[in-house]
């Protein structure tokens, strides 16, 4: 065997090194990345989490959601949403990422490219607006799903706003958010990402100890009715979702308030 040889199979060999060991590092990274997002964060109330139907719940230090594999997108995004977090900082709006968090993978950006569909925030960047990290965080497309552009700015937009509104009115909320995800949807973009027909969102307020729920079901278009027009009970929610969404209430209290689709205790102004 000449040294030329030699020489060519010692390169190929190198070459083949680099680059497992580059893809072992990115492995371990993906691993530990995933294995973070496991873990509840200081800002986490675990206690109003809802269960996940998916068994892939994800914390980030803004937010935690439920990541279903069958549909790109979460099942639910929830979070407490404190006065003292709402602020006016103007960060500059990032590029959306890939969660890579996300265990079975997190749908690319790319799907909702020339889709005709807006990359709508399911944890708004406004809720989330008081450190520049944790903003970027509502960027990442675990937190998105596909929503008619006249929806997300306007109707979605306004009921946005008006949790904000309860935010301050009520020393903070916690809120739960996500796509009505179903059968036979509707789907963009070559990972099938679906389009959900239905969005829900469901705020708690917790104020001085006396709790009190509102759950809202739009349809994924835009509209001029008013938002209490859209207040149903958690329990019609649940029922087509799957999902539970205050597992750790107590059985009466959750009963009593999941009931409920009255909005006399909130207010519109």
């Amino acid at each position: 065997m000449n040294k030329r040889l030699i020489y060519s199979i010692i390169a190929v060999l190198l070459v083949f090194s680099i680059y497992g060991y580059e893809h072992f590092l990115k492995e371990e990274e993906k691993t530990e990345i995933v294995t973070e997002g496991k873990n509840p964060k200081a800002r986490t109330n675990e206690y109003f989490l809802p269960t996940s139907t998916t068994g892939q719940i994800v914390h980030h230090e803004g937010y935690s959601l439920s990541y279903s594999e069958l549909f790109e997108q979460a099942e639910w995004v929830a979070y407490e949403l404190k006065k003292g977090q709402l602020s006016n900082y103007n960060f500059e709006r990032p590029y959306f990422e890939i969660d890579r968090a996300v265990k079975t993978g997190a749908a690319h950006w790319r799907n909702y490219k020339n889709s005709g569909y807006d990359r709508g925030h399911l944890c708004p960047a406004g809720d989330r607006n008081y450190s520049k990290a944790v903003y970027k965080e509502t960027f990442l497309t675990s937190n998105i799903s596909p929503q008619e552009h006249e929806f997300n700015a306007g109707i979605w937009n306004t009921l946005e706003q008006k949790v904000r509104y309860w935010a301050v009115k009520y020393e903070g909320v916690f809120v739960v958010t996500g796509g009505v995800l179903e059968k036979d949807l509707k789907t963009i973009g070559e990972e099938h990402v679906a389009v959900p027909n239905q969005f829900y969102k469901i705020i708690l307020d917790n104020n001085k100890g006396k709790m009190k729920m509102l759950a809202f079901l739009m349809p994924n278009k835009n509209s001029d009715k008013a938002l209490y027009e859209f207040v149903v009970s958690v329990d019609d929610i649940e029922v087509l979702t799957g999902i539970d969404f205050f597992p750790e209430l107590g059985d009466s209290l959750e009963s009593q308030l999941e009931a409920s689709s009255s909005y006399k205790n909130w207010s519109f102004n």
